[in-house]
């Protein structure tokens, strides 16, 4: 089933055929107004440098001024193999389609209700015709109805007609069009967007990606950059405020060598203050005593450090470059 964007906004035609496989581009005079765009015949020749296969309205009170008026569009440097030219079901309308057809011009017969206004177009040789689905629904007809009747009657008859599925509303309309074998289908890039979406999808995806970067990611290229440190020689109210200023639960303490004290935690704070009271404050980092902190050396895998997390308990575990602390890995940097 081939599939065409539905716009005429330039932006969204852009990024679309960006994707690499769209068939080509179905446009109408009411979206280009709706765009604000007042040189038609400039955007026409725009797009047709853009997409594969352009589907332009020709418009005529008589089957010879449509076929002029497509004349005069072509005149305007468009390519007739890649350009189709749509016309509103009628009978001059059909008899247009004759005779552009004729002259070797694709046509795309729409505005199509009704089975008989299809049998005249595929019968007039119609290179596409284009049911309009959401429409009819918004009027209570059965499109979907429709839409099978004709691709049955081009199947039955052996027509050499393409039924374009066309008025998208919905993510189910696309699959609508896919079980009733439509050979074409039109396709508003928002609904185009949300095509390849799925929770489950989104879901699975993520978990590949959260694994893979646990298995290949150093800890040293997770650090993000902050490594809230202070000297044993400061107290502990100045380290309460840098653990406040960096926002980690943390903070790293080091003799005057630059080597490792210990790790001071937001637990220990609470666990000193019901003890030792408001006085503990004033106290020096390194009249405390320090367990060995949980830590990890940098070149360690990020998958080494979920381990740690996960049998430790811990939120945030030191890094360590040779035995001296270079940062803080937090367990929500497992995710970043």
């Amino acid at each position: 089933m081939e599939l065409y964007l539905d716009s005429a906004n330039l932006k969204e035609i852009e990024e679309a055929f960006k994707l690499g496989f769209l068939n080509g581009l179905t446009t109408t005079p009411t979206f280009m107004q709706r765009e604000g765009i007042t040189d038609v015949d400039a955007m026409i020749v725009k797009l047709s440098k853009i997409v594969p296969v352009l589907q332009i309205e020709a418009l005529g009170d008589t089957a010879e001024d449509v076929l002029a008026e497509a004349k005069r569009l072509l005149a305007l440097g468009l390519d007739p193999k890649k350009t189709v030219f749509k016309i509103p079901v009628s009978l001059e309308g059909v008899r247009a389609c004759r005779m552009l057809r004729n002259e070797g011009l694709l046509v795309n017969v729409h505005l199509v209700y009704t089975l008989q206004q299809a049998y005249m177009a595929m019968h007039a040789g119609a290179t596409y015709i284009c049911p309009l689905v959401g429409r009819l629904q918004d009027q209570g007809h059965d499109a979907l109805d429709l839409v099978s009747q004709i691709v049955d009657a081009v199947d039955k008859y052996g027509y050499d007609t393409k039924v374009m599925f066309s008025s998208v509303r919905t993510m189910e309309h696309v699959r609508n069009a896919i079980n009733l074998g439509a050979h074409t289908i039109t396709v508003p890039l928002k609904i185009m967007k949300q095509l390849t979406e799925n929770h489950f999808t989104t879901v699975g995806t993520d978990q590949f990606i959260h694994d893979t970067r646990l298995m290949t990611v150093r800890v040293k290229e997770a650090l993000n950059g902050i490594n809230p440190i202070v000297s044993a020689d400061a107290n502990l109210a100045d380290a309460i405020v840098k653990m406040t200023e960096y926002g980690f639960g943390a903070i790293t303490i080091v003799n005057t060598d630059g080597s490792l004290k210990g790790v001071f935690t937001d637990g220990d704070l609470r666990r000193k203050i019901q003890s030792d009271g408001r006085d503990v404050l004033s106290k020096k980092m390194g009249d405390f005593e320090y367990g060995k902190p949980v830590s990890i050396e940098g070149g360690a895998l990020l998958n080494e450090a979920a381990g740690i997390f996960k049998s430790t308990k811990v939120d945030t575990i030191l890094v360590t470059d040779d035995g001296k602390p270079m940062g803080m890995l937090d367990i929500q940097d497992l995710e970043a």
